[in-house]
């Protein structure tokens, strides 16, 4: 079976684009500051946590070529930091949309790493709340998410709301 007709695949190119829009919306326009905001002693600041979902997307790549390599990365700059975000993400959607094979299980690494990465996401959006600086809510199921969109050029909301 074609990469293209694969729908596990198409799945996970679509989820991964996701993954890229609503990350794009959760810290675009965030100021350098934010990447250190702390809501206590032990919570990941947003810095730690985006580093860690760079973590999670270098991870599900080695899956996929059959590797599993896992580090834990110490964050960079912010803007660094966003930078190496859809920069994992391509690297793994380019690599979905190849033909080469899975090395993982298309559950695993939509159960796993992707699902993993939407929380990651849920939490820098409510943690630029807490730091006065908010996005604005959004109907996602009407948003323009396209697989292979992976990088920080997104389309606008089509439905967002206070």
């Amino acid at each position: 079976m074609s990469t293209a007709s694969d729908p596990a695949r198409q799945l996970l190119r679509h989820a991964v684009a996701t993954v890229a829009y609503r990350g794009g919306k959760a810290l675009r326009g965030a100021p350098e500051s934010f990447a250190k905001v702390s809501i206590g002693e032990k919570p990941r600041t947003p810095a730690q946590i985006l580093a860690h979902v760079g973590d999670l997307f270098d991870w599900a790549l080695s899956m996929t070529r059959g590797e599993t390599a896992w580090h834990d990365s110490k964050p960079l700059s912010w803007s660094a930091e966003v930078e190496r975000f859809f920069a994992s993400l391509k690297k793994f959607d380019d690599y979905l949309a190849s033909p080469e094979s899975l090395q993982a299980s298309a559950e695993g690494l939509f159960q796993g790493p992707i699902a993993d990465a939407l929380t990651h996401i849920g939490q820098i959006a409510m943690l630029r709340r807490l730091a006065g600086c908010p996005i604005k809510g959004e109907n996602f199921f009407k948003a323009e998410i396209i697989a292979g969109r992976v990088g920080s050029e997104q389309a606008a909301p089509r439905r967002e709301f206070d």
